[in-house]
């Protein structure tokens, strides 16, 4: 221990530059690791550790019935807190944009503070809030709201600052104007800002600039300015309700059950939300798994590059420390001395890279993930930091001390190593020397001291080229499906309501009639939903029958068939489960007319409406929808533009023509919008960047296994090349050499790596479309696979330019003098 001691003493005078190096590149590695691993297990918990404490909802109970009577909801014995909101659109704050599509604002959209609470158990029996700053709301006060983060810093707003709120007269409520288009002419009231705060309902959705959540006091004062007259069906306004039940998720079918029995209806939507969160919670686990692949990434970067540091360090110890060996030092204590500086380094940069991994953490999770967060800033998980400093100083240690080892024996050696098949034939097919040579130098380790590993270098040369492969592959999936609505079940672009609750308020014939009549529009649908409950009432179904014209809408089917006639049914792939059913069983169906059995023909994405999106709910045929179903809940039209019609232009052009045919009931004009994208498509985008940083870091990878390769068989085979050079071969021979060996690399990273990438990429790609889910569509990266060639032989060959060119200026006669 004292020679070691002794030695390690030396090293760090001697070398500590060097020593130095190796610690920040142990700290990098190190660090990248952790917090990506860190990153991914506070991504997966976030959504847990919102709930808890929070007196999440269970259920949304979705009436849309001016006239609904929810004290009767409150006395089920299994209702442990109801907190109703208002739906109601008609209002607007200065100064802040409202764009909201055909599935309605909402909490989950980008109109904020669509749902004013109308009742004090919102935020106090009920999804009870995180408070980040200030407080709740007080619920007496008509003027205090409380806001998201998303919110807080879109705006650039914090508590104690005023919001301009702009209300409605009960005029233009009756006649359902919202403030997205007009100006309201109710009462103009200053809103304060109290708190920022977040639960699991009121959270951001990755589309939105965030949400404002007002005061019961609001719609308390100011009912007719909010909710219009409860007695009047016509009433464009609605209360719907939260509901907290004793038994949780579990108790849901008995509630289901209780309301048919008290109310005597089956249409009235009971949304499950502890199976949304669900939903919530494979998002957030797919980013988890991301962020987890990227660390594994880096992960085997680090063992690549690094190990081979590593091994250059304890070979060139164990190269002086045998000049010891005649005074007596034994084989333990040179590999022990040989070690003992790389493994200081090590412990040091484990310290730094955790050290560095904690002040990462401030800016994770990342993604959707960070709208769930319920403690933002820096968090030191000891869980992942005192395992990884423990595995770091092993994996360092083991390193050094097995490459010392292997570096002892290397010099012992003196047999020949494997010859190379493709060597060989180059050699017999009368290839020139460089081409021969360089391929032994790319396929053969050879043996004694002179040894090299190369096949480190041809895994890294493949991995390479198989992450950059299948990174491109994968972004192009995704880069597809964010740029193809319909990829999500949207085919259209624009849609507007007809009516609701069963009252047509434009005439649907006429509005097909004129969409279709326009040359911007290349498909029109007729559209009615209703909700309909499952077998034994324990699930909720939003159903949807198309009335196709002379332009019908594309239905995107996943598999099996769209329904053809009045028994069929085509499901969501959400639905399924729910209904413990799949495509070639039946399914019993209860609508407010009555109930049906249907078999299910296919599996397929539905548009996304105010009460599903788009992969939960079914679809139907006309003449099915009617068997069950008396009228609608929702009556709209989607329209699909032609090629290059701008949306915005067309709407407004087919609005107005719609309106000036049909006329203006109650002085409101027929409007088209956008539809929202659906919340998938927005979470993908937001992970775009991590497959390519994969692609990056396995790039990196396979560059510094084939630079390692190269400038390692230049120096320790420079005793081979000497006696070449005095044998006859040129300068220009010898770079053409080490080229030889670059390209090799390359050619074989090029021939098991573009199949295997384009593979993976696909079967990743395809994984992910089911799990979203999206309609998958195999991607091809065309690009890529025309570039990749030329690129990985370019990047070989310039890594190739300076051990060629040392090659080419060995000093033979002082290289030979010292073998």
């Amino acid at each position: 221990m004292n020679v070691v001691t002794a030695w390690l003493r030396v090293e760090v005078r001697r070398r500590w530059r060097s020593l130095a190096v190796l610690a920040v590149l142990v700290a990098v590695a190190s660090g990248t690791v952790i917090t990506a691993v860190a990153g991914a297990r506070r991504a997966a918990s976030a959504l847990t550790r919102l709930q808890d404490g929070t007196l999440p909802a269970t259920s949304v109970m979705l009436a849309n019935d001016p006239e609904f009577d929810w004290s009767k909801i409150r006395a089920l014995p299994g209702v442990e807190a109801l907190s109703t909101f208002a739906v109601r659109y008609s209002f607007y704050f200065e100064g802040i944009s409202h764009d909201f599509g055909l599935a309605g604002p909402s909490l989950q959209t980008s109109l904020s503070g669509a749902f004013a609470p109308a009742d004090d158990a919102a935020m106090r029996t009920i999804e009870k809030p995180i408070v980040f700053a200030g407080r709740v709301f007080d619920p007496s006060r008509d003027d205090e709201v409380v806001v998201s983060r998303r919110f807080a810093d879109h705006f650039g707003k914090a508590v104690h600052d005023t919001l301009i709120l702009d209300l409605p007269s009960p005029e233009e409520v009756k006649a359902g104007l919202d403030g997205t288009s007009e100006t309201l002419t109710g009462p103009r009231i200053t809103m304060h800002i109290v708190g920022i705060v977040s639960s699991p309902w009121f959270s951001d959705a990755p589309d939105s600039t965030g949400n404002v959540v007002m005061s019961p006091g609001l719609v308390e004062r100011h009912p007719a300015n909010t909710i219009g007259d409860p007695t009047n069906r016509t009433n464009p306004a609605v209360v719907n309700a939260l509901v907290r039940l004793r038994g949780g998720e579990s108790a849901l079918t008995q509630f289901r059950t209780d309301v048919r029995r008290a109310l005597g209806r089956t249409d009235i939507d009971i949304w499950n939300l502890p199976a949304q969160r669900r939903v919530q919670q494979h998002q957030v686990s797919f980013e988890a798994r991301c962020l987890l692949a990227f660390g594994a990434a880096a992960l085997l970067a680090a063992v690549v590059l690094v190990g081979q540091a590593i091994v250059r360090y304890a070979g060139a110890s164990v190269g002086e420390l045998n000049t010891l060996r005649a005074l007596g030092l034994t084989p333990g204590q040179t590999v022990a001395a040989a070690a003992a500086g790389p493994s200081l380094a090590g412990i040091i940069g484990g310290v730094v890279g955790a050290g560095g991994a904690a002040v990462a953490s401030r800016w994770f999770p990342i993604g959707t993930t960070k709208l769930f967060e319920p403690a933002p800033g820096t968090s030191v998980d000891w869980v992942v930091i005192g395992p990884a400093l423990a595995v770091v100083a092993l994996l360092v240690t083991a390193g050094a001390v097995g490459s010392s080892g292997l570096a002892m024996g290397a010099a012992r050696s003196t047999g020949r190593g494997r010859r190379s098949t493709v060597a060989t034939a180059a050699a017999r097919g009368g290839l020139g020397v460089p081409a021969v040579i360089g391929a032994r130098f790319a396929l053969e380790s050879g043996r004694g001291p002179t040894a090299v590993p190369v096949r480190p270098a041809l895994i890294g040369a493949v991995c390479g080229v198989l992450g950059v492969i299948a990174a491109l592959t994968f972004w192009q999936g995704v880069s597809d499906a964010t740029e193809h609505s319909e990829r999500f079940g949207q085919t259209f672009q624009l849609g507007g309501f007809v009516g609701i609750n069963g009252q047509d308020y434009f005439p649907p014939d006429k509005v097909v009639a004129q969409l279709a009549a326009n040359t911007d529009i290349a498909g029109v649908g007729d559209i009615r939903a209703d909700v309909a409950t499952g077998p034994k009432g324990n699930s909720s179904l939003a159903l949807f029958s198309f009335a196709h014209g002379s332009k019908p809408l594309d239905v995107i089917v996943t598999a099996g068939r769209a329904p053809a006639s009045d028994n069929e049914v085509m499901l969501a792939p959400r639905s399924l489960a729910p209904l413990q059913t799949r495509i070639g069983s039946q399914v019993t169906l209860r609508g407010s007319n009555g109930s049906a059995v249907y078999a299910v023909t296919g599996i397929g994405l539905v548009p996304q409406g105010p009460e599903n999106a788009y992969a939960n709910g079914g679809l139907l045929t006309t003449a099915g929808y009617d068997a069950i179903f008396t009228g609608f809940k929702y009556h709209f039209v989607l329209a699909a533009l032609r090629d290059g019609a701008d949306p915005h232009t067309a709407a407004a052009a087919a609005a107005g023509q719609i309106t000036k045919a049909v006329g203006a009931p109650d002085g409101g004009g027929f409007s088209l919008t956008m539809p929202s994208p659906p919340v998938e498509l927005v979470e993908l985008r937001q992970m775009r960047v991590l497959p390519v940083a994969l692609g990056v870091f396995l790039a990196l990878l396979a560059t510094g296994a084939v630079g390692h390769a190269l400038a390692t068989a230049a120096r320790r085979r420079a005793h081979d090349i000497a006696v070449l050079r005095a044998l006859g071969m040129t300068q220009r021979q010898c770079r053409c050499v080490v080229a030889t060996q670059a390209s090799i690399l390359a050619v074989i990273g090029l021939l098991f790596g573009v199949p295997l990438g384009l593979a993976v990429g696909r079967t990743v790609w395809r994984a992910v479309a089911d799990y979203t889910p999206l309609q998958y569509v195999a991607p091809t990266s065309v690009w890529a696979l025309v570039l990749v060639a030329p690129a990985a032989l370019l990047i070989a060959n310039v890594l190739a330019a300076l051990p060629g060119r040392r090659a080419a200026r060995l000093r033979i006669s002082h290289v030979l003098r010292a073998e």
